[in-house]
């Protein structure tokens, strides 16, 4: 007999195929909220996040836009300082997943008043003496995303922030951290870099993938994250086709969305997504571009377990009889994305410091194949030399 629970995240509402601005007037209103803080990555500053913040008048007090790929600490810690200096009651995370998680620990620190990067230590995820509960810590300022990429980032309760002096990405996690609304809006993401959405669009794929394949079953699950991979792959092949085709775009989102809402059901990810920490955290690949790399290597290593779970993969991926390492590797490469380490700059010489790295990551336990040390690691990232 099955068994187990799904938890859902303390969300109000996703909100989708409405104007961005247009619903982030009317959720201020329902909240109470009248100091609005954007906050994004520079690349969006002067461009989209400006023309939001323009649409939102006197509603929007400031734009911080010194958040980076893999949410370096540093930028954290600015943005809650920014947002207190500005005395604001709302955060609106704009971009993709570095933007995201970055404010979602931005609450973190706003609630427990943390004001330097070492404040963060006791706050990671992890056991030890040092750790602070941080479920205790009680609410405060709350944010909406509006994101323009794929990660996904928005629909879970933690977030991973870059340790740069340790060059390690630390999981913060804690039950009100994921964004009180999420609004899914098309036309946001129409500046977005192909490569980016492309990219971050294959990281969606995998966490379908990886939920597909895990060892144990959760119906609901399951059910979301094989419609999600069947949404993914179609959308990203029209949206590529007409990057201006927002109905293709939309249908992307609605794919993301139901691919990471599987999470809750608690089974965790696999070696993909641990190899994924690594290669982003530690050797800044970046975050869409690590699925590409390693789910193909990853799947192919895993091929002689739940061969039938595979086969389910490449039939929703509408390529029945073709390997799913295969299958995903050829969505990649038809959206013109690296499939290879050796196209990320990463060769030999690096893979037992990535594999020693990465068997610290909670992925490793419960991918498919058991992996047993950093020699299985090395078998894999070989596979995804190139």
């Amino acid at each position: 007999m099955l068994s187990g629970a799904h938890r859902f995240p303390r969300q109000d509402q996703v909100v989708y195929g409405r104007p961005a601005v247009e619903v982030l007037r009317e959720l201020a209103g329902v909240y109470g909220a009248r100091r609005l803080l954007i906050t994004t990555t520079a690349s969006l500053a002067d461009t989209l996040a400006a023309q939001v913040a323009g649409e939102l008048g006197e509603l929007c007090v400031g734009v911080f836009s010194d958040i980076t790929a893999h949410s370096p600490r540093e930028g954290v810690i600015a943005g809650a300082a920014e947002a207190r200096r500005l005395n604001a009651d709302l955060l609106v995370a704009l971009g993709g997943g570095s933007a995201i998680d970055a404010t979602k620990v931005i609450q973190l620190c706003l609630w427990a008043g943390l004001t330097r990067v070492d404040h963060l230590d006791p706050y990671r995820a992890g056991r030890g003496s040092d750790r602070v509960r941080v479920a205790d810590v009680p609410v405060g300022v709350r944010m909406i995303a509006v994101p323009t990429t794929l990660s996904a980032a928005e629909f879970t309760n933690f977030a991973g922030v870059t340790d740069a002096a340790r060059h390690a990405k630390e999981g913060y996690a804690h039950p009100m951290l994921a964004p009180r609304a999420v609004i899914l809006d098309p036309a946001m993401t129409l500046s977005t870099p192909p490569m980016l959405w492309c990219s971050t669009g294959l990281k969606a794929v995998d966490h379908a993938v990886e939920q597909l394949c895990n060892p144990l079953r959760a119906p609901f699950a399951d059910a979301l994250a094989e419609d999600g991979l069947q949404r993914l792959t179609g959308g990203l092949a029209a949206s590529q086709a007409d990057p201006t085709d927002l109905e293709a775009r939309l249908e992307c989102q609605f794919g993301m969305w139901l691919a990471m809402s599987g999470v809750g059901s608690g089974r965790g990810m696999g070696a993909s997504h641990a190899l994924g920490h690594t290669l982003g955290g530690s050797y800044g690949v970046p975050h869409g571009i690590t699925s590409c790399v390693a789910l193909p290597a990853v799947l192919k290593w895993n091929e002689s377990v739940g061969a039938g779970r595979q086969a389910l993969v490449s039939e929703l991926m509408g390529a029945p009889g073709v390997p799913a390492s295969q299958a995903v590797k050829n969505l990649a490469r038809g959206l013109g994305l690296p499939t290879d380490l050796a196209s990320v700059g990463i060769g030999p010489e690096s893979f037992q410091a990535i594999a020693e790295h990465t068997m610290h990551d909670a992925g490793v336990r419960v991918n498919p194949r058991p992996i047993s040390g950093p020699a299985d690691i090395v078998e894999i990232l070989e596979i995804a030399r190139g």
